[in-house]
């Protein structure tokens, strides 16, 4: 299966653009009246046929819709601060959205030690792991954001995962199957203090993500990956 994001398709014979055309011709060898997937990154699913294989200009027409392919009952939104090496952080990216993520937000903590990212690149890095996972739906990534006004959110299930006290509850032993989750992942030096009290009158429950420490990246994706499990 051969998935292709499209956000713009409207009609029943769409033209790929000339670097999705070059990829069908040159690497994928592609034929007149193969089929190939896309996407519009908001749940749609198009089986389509290969009616001109131009190698700018690849014009398929769509022969089947699904809608709200592979749709989940739950939204998980993971509030992560960016990781000084920024090859880490787009790990994350890549690997979230393979696993099954809907929203992120990079942010600012007080002991963030990367302050900015290319929104841009980011978004690249999350439409090709859609890709690669056959997913039709694309995570939203958020400019970033302060700590302060990201907690501020008035969603339910709000978690904050810290390595400051002993004997916090396991996200798995609290999380409630098939409801939304927002968890924050702090910066490699973990919140402060200030910051966990801060979530805490936020109404933000603290969590643990099991006995080891884990790098920012990684307790990312333990959050993620702990969320789809439990309704899988």
């Amino acid at each position: 299966m051969h998935l292709f994001y499209t956000p713009d398709i409207n009609t029943n014979i769409y033209t790929l653009n000339e670097i999705e055309s070059k990829h069908c011709n040159k690497v994928l060898r592609l034929k007149v009246n193969d089929i190939i997937y896309l996407t519009d990154g908001i749940g749609n699913l198009y089986k389509t046929k290969i009616i001109e294989n131009d190698l700018k200009k690849c014009q398929v027409e769509v022969i089947e819709t699904i809608k709200e392919y592979n749709k989940r009952s739950y939204y998980i939104h993971i509030a992560i601060a960016p990781t000084k090496n920024i090859d880490r952080f787009e790990w994350f990216l890549e690997k979230a959205t393979e696993i099954g993520i809907d929203e992120i937000t990079p942010i600012i903590c007080e002991h963030s030690e990367r302050k900015t990212i290319r929104i841009d690149r980011m978004n690249k890095i999350i439409q090709s792991a859609m890709k690669q996972s056959l997913k039709a739906y694309l995570p939203l990534i958020n400019n970033i954001t302060k700590y302060e006004n990201v907690i501020k959110s008035t969603v339910d299930n709000k978690y904050i995962a810290h390595c400051q006290k002993d004997m916090l509850p396991y996200l798995k032993s609290i999380y409630q199957k098939a409801t939304n989750a927002f968890i924050l992942i702090g910066p490699e030096g973990d919140f402060s203090q200030q910051e966990v009290e801060l979530a805490l009158k936020n109404n933000i429950r603290e969590i643990s993500l099991g006995k080891s420490r884990l790098r920012t990246e990684t307790a990312g994706i333990v959050s993620c990956h702990i969320i789809n499990l439990l309704n899988n």
